[in-house]
């Protein structure tokens, strides 16, 4: 008797699974990790790109263990990073411990696990743009004008403790060019622009970098317009650690003004 309602279920289940097939429905593909980023080193979200659904409702969790840990948790907030994302807040971040993350798959057919992800947060640091870039026209007693411009670090990032440290580049360019000029502003959250073409309306944009980690995006274009009459010269001064490049111009950690052979631009750090 047993044997029949074990041979019966066996078939029922057998016969499910074929209908299903046959309407196209199958378990649900192999979802991806794509990113894992933390915008300040205290917090820290990723994303993924789920597979295929299989013709049904599928629904995704993410579950995560530390390395060294054998306890698995849930995802504690699936909702402030978007669709397909899980954030997590100071409570559940830790440096210098590595998470080992799997995004899971289920819907009525079966299920399906993402390959793991291994994630330190102290290396997938990825900044928000730097904030506030003003771009001002100076004229000192006696001296050439010259381009000044200051922006302050991410709102998030805690640079004063220390905690975080963080690098800055600007690019710039003519309104109607296609060709950016990149300088590497060191630390510094200011930066002479010593040579200009006049009569240009120029664009700027800064983005930052932390000591471990990437580059953030540029911020918003910010423009000023150069006036018409003599170019902004800056008389010469010398630099050991000179850079003469005909694209991207480079300036680390000097607090002399640099003039540069190139009929392009000339800057300065601070």
């Amino acid at each position: 008797m047993k044997e029949n309602v074990a041979s019966t279920v066996v078939f029922i289940l057998l016969l499910f699974l074929n209908i299903n097939l046959l309407n196209g429905q199958s378990p649900p593909g192999k979802p991806e990790i794509i990113k894992c980023r933390s915008p300040e080193k205290e917090t820290f979200t990723c994303w993924w790109k789920p597979g295929a659904d299989g013709g049904l409702p599928t629904s995704y969790t993410l579950t995560y263990h530390k390395e060294g840990e054998t306890l698995t948790h849930e995802c504690p907030d699936y909702k402030t990073g978007g669709p397909n994302s899980c954030y997590f807040n100071k409570k559940h971040t830790s440096i210098w411990t590595i998470y080992i993350i799997t995004i899971n798959a289920t819907n009525q057919m079966g299920s399906c696990s993402s390959d793991p992800r291994y994630v330190d947060v102290t290396y997938i640091v990825e900044p928000d743009p730097p904030v506030n870039l003003t771009l001002e026209l100076k004229q000192p007693e006696d001296k050439k004008p010259y381009l000044w411009m200051r922006w302050f670090p991410p709102t998030l990032v805690d640079v004063r403790s220390g905690w975080l440290t963080l690098q800055y580049e600007i690019r710039l360019k003519p309104e109607k060019s296609a060709e950016w000029e990149i300088h590497f502003a060191g630390q510094q959250t200011q930066f002479k622009i010593l040579s200009l073409y006049p009569g240009q309306k120029y664009l700027v944009q800064v983005r930052c970098k932390p000591d471990h980690g990437f580059w953030s995006e540029w911020s918003p274009e910010s423009s000023i317009q150069i006036p018409n009459g003599s170019p902004l010269l800056l008389g010469a001064s010398h630099h050991n650690d000179l850079t003469d490049s005909p694209r991207t111009i480079s300036s680390q950690g000097s607090l002399q003004p640099v003039v540069f052979t190139t009929p392009k631009l000339i800057t300065a750090l601070w």
